[in-house]
């Protein structure tokens, strides 16, 4: 029994091993743009547009009608259509004026093209979501990382004074303290880990993914975050405004607006209906054949209604577009602030080299195992350092996220 449950946990350990996988961010964008279940819907948008615009293009079909007789009460004969009988034939096609139709493509056009820029707008959104859960996994992994290395020490500390203690050969509070320590520790862990299960819950829906993700990163990667950089405001509004979806579409949609003003006044002109004909009994003359001509008096504007309520949308759509202009300008603004400041903070606090703090930990704790510093100046330490390895990453998790908040703000690669 006991082989069979140890056989067990050894299958379910290597699932769980089996069932994560190492990815840069390069390697996590091309399965994203290849698996994400979200764009590959949003696209399907751009092909009903692009089928609508060619719908757009079709005209209606002729209308063929024949009248046939069902009885010559003369002859008393059902279905007298020969030569002595009785039938006639039209066909019909709608002749549409007023550029209805060149109106009706344009349009379609028009909204071909904002179901595009939907679609890249979403993709930007979608982006700036893989890549930030992507750095929250990373320093998050490094922060438990740092707590658990600690944690080891702590345990083994926590075994060894408890022994201690039952012995008598050291005060129940020493021990205390340190169980305290380790504990405050456990829950710092458990409050990272709980936001990790959040961020990994998300990357792997944007990835399509049911494996845990482990992101990869080169430290040097960090630096071109970091890098001293002089951002112009109206430089990068420029750039912002051609490149940013958002943007994009509220000048597509003044646009298509604009169209749809005209599709809806061109829809006020009536149409003609021009037809041939032709009638073997029952005209004025026998085997007559016609040209009919047929359009309806513009007695009113039945189209009145549609055509100011276009003109609204289009006073709206300028609004709106008035209000992105605004919010771009200040979303530019406020990013390049969030960077500068998270970067200020790091290396304001960030000139220690890692391999010194590293020198330090390991000098404290060999001094404490050897009685040369109290418990009261151990746990001091030990607090004081996981905070600031933890504060460290933190910051770095900051600077990277701002940086990539302004990439997706002027929906260009800046660092």
């Amino acid at each position: 029994m006991k082989k069979q449950l140890g056989l067990l946990l050894l299958l379910f350990g290597l699932q769980c091993l089996q069932a994560q996988t190492s990815l840069t961010l390069k390697e996590c964008e091309t399965q994203f743009l290849k698996n994400n279940l979200v764009l590959l819907a949003q696209h399907y948008n751009i092909d009903a547009a692009q089928a609508l615009t060619i719908q757009a293009k079709i005209w209606d079909n002729p209308i063929v009608s024949a009248d046939l007789n069902a009885y010559n009460p003369e002859a008393q004969k059902y279905f007298d259509n020969g030569k002595q009988g009785a039938k006639a034939f039209s066909i019909s096609q709608i002749i549409y004026l007023g550029g209805k139709k060149a109106n009706e493509v344009k349009l379609s056009k028009a909204n071909e093209q904002i179901a595009e820029i939907e679609f890249n707008d979403l993709l930007r959104n979608l982006k700036l979501q893989l890549r930030k859960s992507f750095f929250t996994i990373y320093y998050n992994l490094k922060k438990i990382e740092t707590t658990d290395k600690q944690l080891v020490h702590i345990e083994d500390l926590v075994t060894s004074y408890s022994a201690q203690v039952k012995k008598g050969n050291l005060p129940l509070k020493d021990l205390i303290r340190l169980q305290s320590l380790y504990l405050n520790f456990k829950n710092e862990r458990l409050e990272v880990l709980s936001t990790n299960y959040e961020e990994q819950a998300n990357l792997k829906l944007l990835l399509n993914k049911v494996e845990r993700v482990i992101p990869v990163l080169e430290n040097s990667e960090f630096e071109k975050y970091n890098k001293e950089m002089l951002f112009d405001v109206k430089n990068l509004k420029d750039i912002a405004v051609t490149t940013r979806p958002d943007y994009l579409l509220s000048k597509k949609n003044i646009e298509a607006t604009e169209l749809n003003i005209k599709l809806q006044k061109s829809l006020a002109i009536p149409d003609i209906t021009l037809g041939v004909g032709y009638t073997q009994r029952g005209a004025a003359f026998d085997n007559q054949k016609n040209i009919t001509l047929a359009i309806p008096l513009p007695l009113w504007n039945k189209n009145k209604g549609n055509i100011q309520y276009a003109k609204t949308l289009f006073e709206q759509s300028k609004t709106e577009q008035e209000k992105t202009t605004i919010e771009l300008e200040t979303e530019i603004i406020m990013n390049i602030n969030k960077w500068a400041d998270a970067r200020k903070s790091y290396n304001q606090i960030g000139m220690s080299n890692p391999d010194e703090f590293e020198q330090v930990y390991q000098g404290v704790v060999s001094n404490f195992k050897k009685s040369n510093l109290s418990i009261l100046e151990f746990t001091d330490f030990m607090e004081s350092y996981n905070q600031s390895i933890i504060q460290l990453n933190e910051l770095k998790k900051k600077v990277v996220l701002s940086a990539e908040e302004l990439n997706c703000t002027i929906n260009k690669d800046l660092f």
